[in-house]
Parts: structure tokens; C-alpha cells; sequence
């Protein structure tokens, strides 16, 4: 491969990915996969086999920083692991049959498009769920990394992931978010977070090593996702100290949404760019006037201390 192999627009759009991801903590592999197969015209086969190897490889940098700050769960870590890895060998074997048919670039297509429908079902379902865990729990204190694990949920959570993760590349980020909510409600958010990422490595490295083997990657691809990707988790990571990015996750939602029915011949290009366009709009219209409302506030002074 060599520098003019890298597609700078295929860079931007992982950067864009990317600062999502950082300040959403949702969307990686579920924006990325479509963005290849859509607008750059990639091959369904080819998008998922190069999206799972640089994920593996931008994972462990957004991991690496809740390991230093004691956020990860390392029992569930582990129990998901135990389910996630062969569930990712598995359906990597599923996709690798697929793709001895004529039609693997259509069948791998609706995959993708039926998982992102349950992606989006995911992020709507969280909203619930945490609201009703807040009113269920909200005054009882959250656990972190020393809270006990149900194992036998937990692997059966990490296969069903890891065989999604295997043959579309999508869903190691929502799904084990949500149903971990819903295992682990008291579970604190910043755990939750840093435990979802760290589970996410040692699945997509296997998942890596066995796309890897059926020659489908696609080097220059892996490389222009990853110079726009890991600067954007970064600058998304840094953003989310300032802003919690929830108006962002409805912008999200509706793109992923728009995307599926694309994926599935439901929607035409036109109108999954149109819809795009007027969400973006709006969501970018409410973050703006958001913005100034907290402005207007007027400042509370802090208390004097009395010495």
C-alpha cells in the first residue's frame, strides 16, 4: 500500500464516525460498515472484514483510558469474553459461507440492514430503561467494579453478540449496552461504558485474525478509517466533557434507522439523503438553541466561606 491508497474522504467520514462515537459512546461498526457500502460504493463483504480489523485496532485506545481510571468490570469482562469470542469465530464461519454463494454482497446486505433496525430499537429501549432504572433505583448508591456477576446471562449476552459482531461487524456497542443495563441496573454509567469497550477487544481481535483468513480486508481501507477514526474518538471524548452528546443520539437514531431501510431496498437514496439532511438540521437547530439558553442563564455565585 502506498500514500495514495489512503482516501482522505474515506478519513473524514471516520473522523465524523469517530467524534460520534467519543461523544456518544454508540455508533462505531453501525455507522462505518453502511458509510463504506453506501457512499463509497465498498463490497458488503469487504466493508465488514476491513471495519472489524480497524476496529480491534481503535478499540483498545478508548479502552485503555477506563483501564487507567479503575472503570472496567473485569468479572464481566471476563464472562462475556467467555461467550463473545466463540460466538465471533462462529459467525465468522457463517460469513465465510456466505460469501461461497452468488448471492453473498445482497444477503450480507439485508444483515446488515436487519441489524441496525435492532440497533436503533437498542438506543430507543436504553432511553427507557435507564429513565425506569432512575426511578426504580435513584436513591439507592450505583455499584462499580465490585458488583457480582450472573454468569450464565452474561456469556449468553457475550455469544449472541460476538455472532451478530462476526458476520456483520455491527452491535458490540449498543446491544451489550443495553441488555447490561437491563442485567445490571445499578451498574454505574462510567463502568458500563469502559467495561462495553474492553469486553469489545479480545472479541474483535478474534474476529480480526478470522476475517483476516478469508481475504477479504481491504489494507488501504483499514488505514483511511483509522487516520480519521482515532483522532475523532479522541476530540469525541474531550467534547463529552463539555457536552453530554444527548441530542445527538436522536440524530443518530434517525440516520441508523434511514440506513437499514436503505440497506433493505425499503428506501431510496434520495430519500434516506433527504431525511439525513432535515435531521440533521433540526437536531443541529435544537443543539444551537440549547446552547444559548445556557448562556441566558444567569450565573449562580458561588457561596462565600466563612473562615
Amino acid at each position: 500500500m502506498t500514500f495514495a491508497d489512503i482516501d482522505f474522504a474515506l478519513s473524514f467520514g471516520g473522523l465524523l464516525a469517530g467524534i460520534i462515537v467519543g461523544l456518544t459512546g454508540m455508533g462505531g461498526a453501525a455507522l462505518v460498515t453502511p458509510m463504506l457500502v453506501i457512499v463509497f460504493g465498498v463490497n458488503p463483504a469487504t466493508a465488514v472484514s476491513s471495519d472489524v480489523v480497524a476496529a480491534a485496532i481503535m478499540k483498545p485506545v478508548g479502552s485503555w483510558v477506563h483501564i487507567r481510571n479503575k472503570t472496567v468490570h473485569w468479572g464481566l469482562v471476563a464472562w462475556l469474553s467467555a461467550g463473545s469470542i466463540p460466538g465471533v469465530l462462529i459467525g465468522s464461519f457463517i460469513f465465510n459461507a456466505v460469501l461461497q454463494t452468488s448471492e453473498a454482497s445482497e444477503t450480507i446486505k439485508t444483515w446488515l440492514g436487519a441489524v441496525l433496525l435492532v440497533a436503533v430499537a437498542a438506543m430507543i429501549a436504553k432511553t427507557f430503561i435507564s429513565a425506569r432504572a432512575f426511578r426504580k433505583y435513584g436513591a439507592q448508591e450505583q455499584q462499580g467494579i465490585k458488583m457480582p456477576v450472573k454468569p450464565i446471562p452474561t456469556v449468553i449476552l457475550g455469544a449472541a453478540v460476538g455472532l451478530i459482531v462476526g458476520m456483520t461487524s455491527v452491535g458490540s456497542g449498543s446491544l451489550v449496552v443495553t441488555v447490561l443495563l437491563l442485567l445490571y441496573p445499578l451498574l454505574r454509567p462510567s463502568v458500563l461504558v469502559g467495561t462495553d469497550l474492553t469486553q469489545a477487544v479480545p472479541m474483535l481481535i478474534a474476529g480480526a485474525i478470522a476475517h483476516a483468513g478469508l481475504g477479504e480486508i481491504d489494507i488501504a481501507i483499514v488505514v483511511s478509517l483509522l487516520i480519521g477514526q482515532i483522532p475523532g474518538v479522541l476530540i469525541g471524548s474531550r467534547m463529552s466533557t463539555r457536552y453530554d452528546g444527548h441530542l445527538l443520539r436522536y440524530l443518530l437514531i434517525v440516520i441508523l434507522a434511514v440506513t437499514a431501510l436503505k440497506l433493505l431496498g425499503v428506501a431510496s437514496s434520495l430519500f434516506a439523503g433527504t431525511v439525513a439532511i432535515i435531521a440533521t438540521i433540526v437536531v443541529g437547530t435544537m443543539m444551537l438553541r440549547e446552547h444559548r439558553q445556557k448562556r441566558a442563564m444567569p450565573k449562580v455565585d458561588e457561596p462565600t466561606e466563612v473562615r
